[in-house]
């Protein structure tokens, strides 16, 4: 259990810093500081994009319309944040015992 407990911790881990590269790369892009036209930050783009759109598309679907501020990748940070501390709070005390 405690090993299934630090792959669960370690993904989300992982997971949080994709979320964090992906919002830094959109306001790159949308700021224009990195040209979309090459290939390799196009490819970077679409792996970020792909990684987490999948998860920031139900929360934008909730969150209210902020005109062109997009706070999703934020709350799902924060939800992420949560999952971690309920994992530290309910797993690991367990195993400390």
């Amino acid at each position: 259990m405690l090993s299934l407990a630090v792959l669960i911790d370690k993904v989300i881990d992982i997971y949080t810093w994709i979320v964090i590269a992906g919002a830094i790369m959109s306001w790159l892009v949308a700021f224009g500081v990195v040209n979309i036209s090459n290939k390799f930050i196009r490819m970077v783009v679409d792996v970020l994009y792909r990684l987490t759109e999948p998860v920031l598309r139900p929360i934008r679907r909730i969150l209210p319309n902020l005109g062109g501020v997009d706070i999703s990748p934020v709350i799902l940070l924060l939800g992420l944040f949560f999952v971690r501390s309920l994992l530290w709070e309910y797993v690991w005390p367990a195993f400390i015992r």
